[in-house]
């Protein structure tokens, strides 16, 4: 199902100082469960490499946290990644992060796997992307985000851009925004 695209109304500012628009703001207040891709949103989608072949990922502590808060708010996480990458898997874990979808090849089928699952509507998802691999699955939620720095084709279709890049708590600053307008209603 897809969601209609709303006008923009009224405008407000954030705690953060982003303006953001009265639609958008509704829409928040309605999220239950937040799905990020990993590369690229949780990561800045470098890639370190040793000697050995062994790959490594920089995770940026502000997101872990902020994901705490959301749970403390009774709002679910996930995580859906094309990349078949255990640390991905050992990341969730350790920020507790109960659904991680690794490998997928698509995003979309993952989406509708979680929806069965918790039992809620697409409007009550939002999903976080940064790169072509996420647009469908980007026009299928309530709230389409992009990170910062996310390929134009991803900027176009997202409900809020984030003002910070992706691995440089672009996924806190969202996770603040969306705490910030259930916190108007």
């Amino acid at each position: 199902m897809r969601l209609p695209q709303r006008t923009k109304i009224h405008k407000k500012t954030s705690k953060s100082g982003n303006i953001v628009d009265s639609a958008l703001i509704e829409r928040l207040k309605v999220i239950k469960l937040l799905v990020m891709d990993c590369d690229g949103v949780l990561t800045d989608g470098s890639v370190y490499c040793s000697a050995d072949g062994e790959e490594l990922l920089r995770f940026h502590r502000r997101d872990g946290h902020g994901i705490a808060m959301l749970h403390r708010s009774n709002i679910k996480t996930a995580i859906i990644s094309s990349e078949n990458s255990e640390i991905v898997r050992a990341r969730a874990k350790k920020i507790s992060i109960e659904h991680v979808f690794i490998g997928v090849k698509n995003k979309t089928d993952s989406l509708a796997e979680l929806i069965q699952l918790l039992k809620i509507e697409n409007e009550n998802i939002a999903y976080i992307g940064d790169d072509v691999n996420d647009f469908d699955v980007m026009k299928e939620v309530g709230v389409a985000v992009a990170v910062g720095d996310a390929v134009s084709k991803i900027r176009s279709i997202a409900q809020y851009t984030c003002v910070n890049n992706g691995g440089q708590a672009a996924v806190r600053e969202f996770i603040d925004l969306i705490l910030w307008a259930k916190e108007k209603s």
